[in-house]
């Protein structure tokens, strides 16, 4: 009797039969997008992609950016991405909103946040002052400091540059430490310590970039999320060690985007995001959602309505 089919029949069973014990959640493709478009801003995640860190975990990534028709959350809500950056006070936000969510990774453990006046004005003293904010968010902290500090700016949004402030059409705008900030330098703004408000500063130091998935999604790919999240942080940790090489990454992603920026931005960008890295009391890099951060941020938001209740720190991370 030839045993030979026999033998095939065995060897293509157990192969169909091995199938379902070597595919898992991490043989999925991970579609992460960051809550902006491609800038150094999330240089970590390009050098995890280019330097392979992400395949060297076993996890399958594909970085897709948003657009101004469907904004990183909208993505996430849609099933379109698995992971996205959010601020802290986002997060809070979405979940009162009666979306948990889950915060696999933190990178950012400083706030950046800053409002600079024009022609040398203290933001302190401008009552009732016409000040930029930005039309997808992120300006929750300067509605409580306006409304705490009985301020009553006028906020006036505006999409992602200063042309509005530096054409004279505001009193003042917010920015990022790493990104408008700079804008503002190379449109020949004059900036000091008299114009310049640092929300870090004044006893709103609360953490902004995080990485989150929605609590529904996370429980059914633990594994993945932990891998994702693992050789997020590599290409951090990389980043901050080979600040060079990491700029010219992030350039290539920035010209693959056709994304209207320069070289020396993205630089003094690069740079000040590495600095954010590193909490202000530890002096190190400890990528974890502080608990008093969240308390404090809720707590500002709760007092200032605009969140109907405390977010704890437990509903942010995996319990």
């Amino acid at each position: 009797m030839d045993k030979k089919p026999w033998m095939l029949v065995v060897i293509l069973t157990l192969c169909f039969n091995l199938v379902p014990l070597t595919m898992s959640a991490q043989d999925e493709t991970l579609v992460f997008t960051p809550q902006w478009t491609a800038q150094a801003q999330f240089a970590g995640y390009y050098v995890a992609e280019v330097k392979g860190f992400y395949r060297e975990a076993g996890v399958k990534v594909r970085i897709e950016h948003p657009s101004s028709t469907q904004p990183a959350m909208s993505r996430l809500r849609n099933n379109e991405c698995q992971a996205t950056t959010l601020q802290l006070c986002q997060a809070l936000e979405i979940v009162d909103g009666g979306v948990p969510l889950v915060n696999i990774l933190q990178t950012s453990m400083n706030n950046a946040m800053v409002i600079v006046s024009a022609r040398n004005q203290d933001p302190l003293k401008q009552k009732g002052a016409r000040v930029g904010i930005w039309s997808v968010g992120f300006g929750q902290l300067a509605i409580c400091m306006s409304i705490k500090d009985h301020l009553d700016y006028k906020f006036v949004r505006f999409a992602q540059n200063v042309n509005l402030f530096v054409s004279g059409a505001l009193d003042a705008t917010l920015a990022m430490s790493y990104n408008e900030y700079y804008q503002l330098v190379q449109a020949g703004m004059t900036i000091t310590d008299n114009n310049v408000y640092r929300f870090c500063d004044h006893g709103y130091n609360v953490q902004e970039d995080g990485v989150y998935m929605t609590r529904e999604y996370y429980q059914k790919h633990r594994d993945q999320a932990r891998r994702f999240a693992q050789a997020s942080r590599k290409g951090w940790e990389w980043a901050a060690q080979h600040p060079e090489e990491t700029l010219e990454i992030v350039m290539k992603y920035v010209d693959r985007e056709k994304i209207p920026t320069n070289r020396v931005i993205q630089e003094l960008m690069l740079k000040d995001i590495l600095r954010l890295l590193v909490d202000r009391e530890s002096k190190k890099r400890e990528f974890r959602l502080r608990p008093d951060m969240v308390k404090l941020a809720s707590r500002l938001m709760v007092e200032n309505q605009m969140l109907d209740r405390e977010i704890t720190y437990k509903e942010l991370v995996d319990n």
